[in-house]
């Protein structure tokens, strides 16, 4: 089994108790870093030397598939009396479904989502987050009106997508068009999204600044540099173990805001794949077998314990210590609106494109940029989002032509 990062260490007790439940069976665990792991994981499929059970970031999952390694575990999921879709968030399971097939199982789930001070907050005369864009707009511009100098309302990292893609996902229209053949930043749901995302640089509501130029984005909610970010949830540890006691009331989270009412969310994490080794039928089963077990409600509060990990099943947060922590109440609300990015194998290389127009975007807004000037940087930045996906999605739309017509 390969796993990556802090996954690969502390999974060797969840596989140790599989291997006393299957005495004779040794399961040996290699820890990849993240950022070598891709390259990886190609090496060792041209090589045909990949392992038969291996951790996957969701967004790898259509690039491995489309290259014939994965296994389809659909037949094993029939047979399964562990592993039930009905117990999945909805929006993080369709990111294991490929091409009609699944091809992974949720493991951990990430998303992102607001962490505040509720004090500064409060201050500004808001006793909760509002759940609309309009809304909490407004209460960012309260916010900012009792901030000092170099104090922001919010902070929106330009050296990142995931908080552009937070905000456009709550808006309808899908990101890509004609069954992930073409860009589809030019519509309309897209360009509100970016709207109002460059309207909080134009209002003076974020600061134009990448989160390298902080010395850590947790110590500066605390500081009160910022009253909001939108993090992931290992930022609950950090602010725990950062922030001094008495700070510990000031923090808390919120799920996002949404064009109309509560807001969508990335359905992000990490999958558990079988991959196509001709290992045998019965590395096969144990394979599957393995994946089951780490499956088990049991098992993944038991990985949260250990990880911050959030888990994929409902099941898991029914009790223990994730039914009873509040900052984590709104990762579940968030994650039962998460919705899946598009499954193409390009999607990492056209989010890059995603932060580096958006980013330009934002070096062009002025606090003097009338509504018809900003119009028209969303519009200019959108077409060229498309121009770019739409040429890293040329082979992608030359290889289906070719499906299709045989």
């Amino acid at each position: 089994m390969w796993a990556m990062g802090r996954e690969g260490e502390e999974v060797a007790e969840l596989v140790a108790q599989f291997e006393r439940a299957h005495p004779g069976v040794r399961v040996r665990v290699q820890q990849l870093p993240w950022s070598a792991a891709h390259e990886k994981l190609l090496t060792a499929f041209v090589g045909e030397t990949l392992p038969d059970v291996a951790q996957l970031g969701n967004t790898w999952l259509s690039e491995l598939e489309a290259l014939g390694a994965l296994e389809p575990l659909d037949a094993a999921l029939e047979r399964s009396q562990v592993v039930d879709a009905r117990d999945y968030f909805p929006g993080i399971w369709a990111t294991n479904v490929v091409g009609g097939a699944t091809v992974g199982i949720p493991w951990y789930v990430d998303t992102r989502l607001l962490f505040y001070r509720r004090d500064l907050l409060a201050a500004a005369g808001y006793a909760e987050v509002p759940t609309t864009w309009e809304t909490w707009r407004e209460s960012l511009v309260a916010v900012a009106r009792r901030a000092g100098p170099a104090q922001f309302a919010v902070f929106l990292p330009v050296n990142e997508f995931e908080q552009l893609l937070t905000l456009a996902l709550s808006e309808p229209e899908p990101l890509l068009r004609d069954g992930g053949r073409w860009g589809n930043f030019r519509s309309a749901s897209f360009g509100r999204a970016l709207t109002y995302y460059l309207d909080l640089f134009r209002r003076q509501l974020a600061p134009v600044a990448s989160e390298t130029q902080l010395a850590n984005v947790w110590d500066e909610l605390g500081r009160g540099t910022f009253a909001f970010m939108i993090h992931g949830p290992w930022s609950i540890g950090e602010l725990r173990r950062r922030l001094p006691a008495a700070q510990q009331g000031a923090w808390a989270t919120a799920p996002m805001p949404g064009p109309r009412g509560p807001g969508a969310g990335i359905a992000g994490g990490s999958s558990l794949v079988l991959f196509r080794t001709g290992g045998g039928a019965r590395r096969a089963r144990l394979g599957w077998q393995l994946i089951e077990h780490l499956s088990t409600p049991a098992a993944q509060r038991r990985f949260f314990q250990l990880t911050g990990n959030l888990p994929p099943r409902r099941a898991s947060w029914n009790d223990g210590a994730l039914a009873a922590d509040p900052a984590v109440a709104a990762f579940r609300s968030q994650l039962e609106r998460a919705r899946q990015a598009p499954a193409v194998p390009q999607w990492e290389r056209i989010m890059q494109e995603l932060r580096l127009s958006s980013e330009r975007a934002v070096h062009q807004v002025r606090p003097s940029t009338t509504d018809a000037e900003l119009a028209q940087i969303v519009a200019d930045t959108c077409a060229e989002l498309d121009e770019r996906v739409d040429e890293l999605l040329r082979k992608r739309r030359w290889m289906l032509a070719r499906q299709e017509a045989r």
